[in-house]
């Protein structure tokens, strides 16, 4: 981040309190989702618990894959006691207080003695955080102008960076001082610090006047009005374009599940783990991601989106070569640093090629929509990762995930040479959408 780029951002912290409501919100948005997939697998890994059983703990994150489902009745009714706050905060506190008491019951679980009170609190963290990320978007794409959007998303995604290192490396961290129960007790006060920016963050104008003036359809017709949309703009495009997406994260899915297990294999400890995929992480994600910020307006969406494809597919490699030779601490960090750099570059390029695509008046259900496409196979794929790993070796696990994202790389390739005009057309079909969008 350059020094005139930075007095920018910090400028615009202190002169608008919408965009230090969104950095707090973000921080909240990053927590839950990593406590009940990454970060759990290490307690589950150190309470003996088989490679099969780890894979399939990480279906219960199956609500973030299935949160279009309820998205639109988050758009259309308030919620119970706090709807006087505004509808999208109400919804946020709600869902924050939701993520405090499914944390609270994980840390007084015992995943060694009984997994069930684990698997069902971990359960209902999966649901509320899944419906925290669908308000909290719901607020950010609502609360400022269209030409403010760009701006807004930078300070979400600081802000869930920031959730990330908490969840991952504070996580670990205390957990390795002293224990699971007070790392996850210690989670759950941490929600505290979102409800404020909750409080914070001003109803947005449009939520307001909808409120007051929106037709509520049927819920058949609530879900299926914006998929309905997003398919007939795509027209002959969408169901390559729909594959592309649900491919695109695929190989990262499946061999995230795996990566701590691997770490712990190789008998690193709780405390290296945060410092190397956390600590030293965080930076080298940020990395990434403004890197993808600086060669998108250069190269094209579609350029980026390819090299995101190979990218982030290929630098799983990284981890079969760290499983083949680990051990050195400097090899680990190498590793890490290589598959954290690649696969934070490709998240941002995939969120906005997805941006892109939505319409502004279906921008929320359409985004939760896409982001669940992207999710679903990996997401079940990952389920059966332990079983493919504790036959094939963690070498020959990590390098198969490399090569699945092939077919995926070859899809955008075809998008991008045959159809790229066909999709800056979509784009600016969406954008013009937007700019007449009542804000």
């Amino acid at each position: 981040m350059t020094e005139r780029t930075a007095s920018q951002f910090w400028t615009h912290l202190h002169s608008d309190r919408r965009y230090l409501a969104m950095l707090g919100l973000g921080v909240a948005s990053g927590m839950p989702y990593l406590l009940v997939y990454v970060t759990q697998s290490a307690w589950l890994s150190e309470a003996k618990l088989p490679l099969e059983t780890i894979g399939l703990m990480s279906w219960l994150t199956f609500a973030y894959k299935l949160k279009f489902l309820w998205a639109p009745l988050l758009d259309q009714y308030d919620p119970p006691l706090l709807g006087r706050l505004g509808r999208r905060r109400g919804w946020i506190i709600t869902a924050q207080a939701g993520v405090a008491a499914s944390l609270t019951g994980i840390a007084f679980g015992d995943p060694a003695h009984a997994l069930a009170w684990t698997v069902l609190f971990s359960l209902a963290l999966g649901v509320v955080g899944a419906t925290q990320d669908i308000v909290i978007d719901g607020w950010r794409i609502n609360a400022v102008p269209q030409e403010k959007q760009a701006l807004m998303t930078t300070f979400s995604e600081t802000g869930y960076r920031i959730g990330v290192f908490v969840a991952g490396a504070g996580a670990l961290y205390i957990a390795s001082a002293w224990g699971w129960k007070v790392s996850y007790l210690c989670m759950a006060a941490m929600m505290l610090p979102g409800a404020a920016a909750a409080i914070l963050a001003p109803e947005p104008e449009i939520d307001r006047v909808h409120a007051k003036h929106r037709e509520r359809p049927g819920l058949v017709r609530a879900i299926w009005e914006p998929i309905r949309e997003l398919v007939a703009r795509l027209g002959p495009l969408a169901i390559p374009i729909l594959l592309l997406i649900a491919g695109f994260r695929m190989p990262g899915y499946i061999s995230n599940a795996m990566a701590m297990p691997l770490f712990k294999s190789l008998h690193y400890s709780d405390a290296d783990i945060a410092t190397v995929t956390k600590v030293f992480g965080f930076g080298v994600a940020l990395g990434g991601a403004f890197l993808c910020s600086y060669l998108v307006p250069r190269l094209g969406l579609m350029t980026s989106l390819l090299i995101g494809t190979v990218a982030g597919s290929a630098s799983h490699l990284s981890l079969a070569w760290l499983a083949a030779h680990g051990g050195e601490f400097w090899a680990f960090a190498l590793a890490v640093s290589v598959d954290s750099f690649a696969y934070s570059f490709a998240s941002v390029v995939l969120i906005t090629f997805m941006s892109s695509l939505a319409n502004a008046e279906f921008a929320g259900s359409q985004f939760a929509l896409m982001t669940s496409l992207c999710a679903m196979p990996g997401f079940f794929l990952a389920g059966l990762g332990g079983f493919v790993a504790e036959r094939t070796g963690f070498v020959w696990f990590f390098t198969l995930t490399s090569l699945i994202g092939l077919p995926v790389a070859a899809l955008c390739y075809w998008l991008w040479r045959r159809h790229g005009e066909d999709l800056v057309r979509m784009e600016k079909t969406a954008e013009a959408a937007g700019v007449a969008s009542p804000h």
